[in-house]
């Protein structure tokens, strides 16, 4: 079943921290994102390992393969769970990063953002795109090549990796949002149901849940729709397929 990964995307150690004891036990698996390690630092990370949370460190490192690697060690001395680096840093760098890794910390290649549409990538590739799917396709198979253990990727492309680069390698997709949620500035999109339905094995859940009038109801929601899509799946896999799923959007 699909684990859920509450992303806190705060301006404050103190806010972020809060939403994590208003949750409680409810929520194991949190995302620390740009903004709040740009704030806070090393120091949000301990926190949360302190409260013996699961941590997601999502800062998308891109640089040389010496720089990446450096970082890769300092993260995993903090403890950290899964930490991305750009698929578009190429296979040396991937290489680099999951040597460094060391097996202590799941690495995730972040292939094209939730945010990008097809003219979007096109316009930073300068050249046509068939489609997205593909493309993210591509750069996944670039990170296992390179021996990194999972993606991020749109819960549109979670099917397709499954099945063209391997079962083994963790989805992990963003851009998640309950039912009739606004998607801000996601271009691709899913709900909990039709994500997990698709293959994703993690969901990282922010507005949702963070903006919520009652985050631990909204947790609770997101992983019952989880639960239900899980169970469906003991058999066929009923429901949307990735891409066309009635709250996706997208190419």
């Amino acid at each position: 079943m699909a684990e859920v990964i509450v992303a806190l995307d705060y301006a404050t150690g103190e806010e972020a921290l809060g939403l994590v004891d208003a949750l409680g036990s409810a929520g194991d698996f949190y995302k620390v994102g740009l903004e709040l390690f740009s704030r806070e630092g090393p120091e949000v990370v301990e926190a949360l390992t302190q409260r013996d949370k699961r941590v997601f460190l999502d800062l998308k490192l891109h640089d040389i393969p010496n720089t990446v690697a450096r970082s890769v060690s300092a993260a995993r001395e903090l403890g950290v769970d899964f930490l991305t680096v750009h698929t578009t840093g190429g296979v040396p760098m991937m290489a680099a990063a999951a040597e460094a890794a060391g097996g202590a910390l799941t690495l995730l290649g972040v292939t094209v953002l939730t945010s990008m549409s097809v003219p979007d990538v096109e316009a930073v590739w300068g050249r046509e795109l068939d489609s997205l799917r593909d493309e993210v396709v591509r750069l996944a198979g670039l990170a296992k090549e390179a021996g990194v253990g999972g993606v991020v990727a749109s819960p549109m492309e979670a099917r397709p990796l499954k099945r063209l680069v391997g079962s083994d390698l963790l989805v992990v997709t963003p851009g998640i949002r309950l039912r009739g949620d606004d998607h801000h500035d996601q271009a691709r999109f899913a709900t909990p149901a039709d994500a997990t339905d698709a293959g994703a094995d993690y969901l990282v859940v922010g507005r949702s849940i963070t903006r919520a009038p009652d985050p631990v109801e909204a947790l609770a929601l997101v992983r019952g729709q989880v639960e239900r899509s899980s169970k469906s799946q003991d058999g066929a896999r009923p429901g949307a397929q990735a891409g066309t799923a009635t709250d996706v959007t997208g190419a």
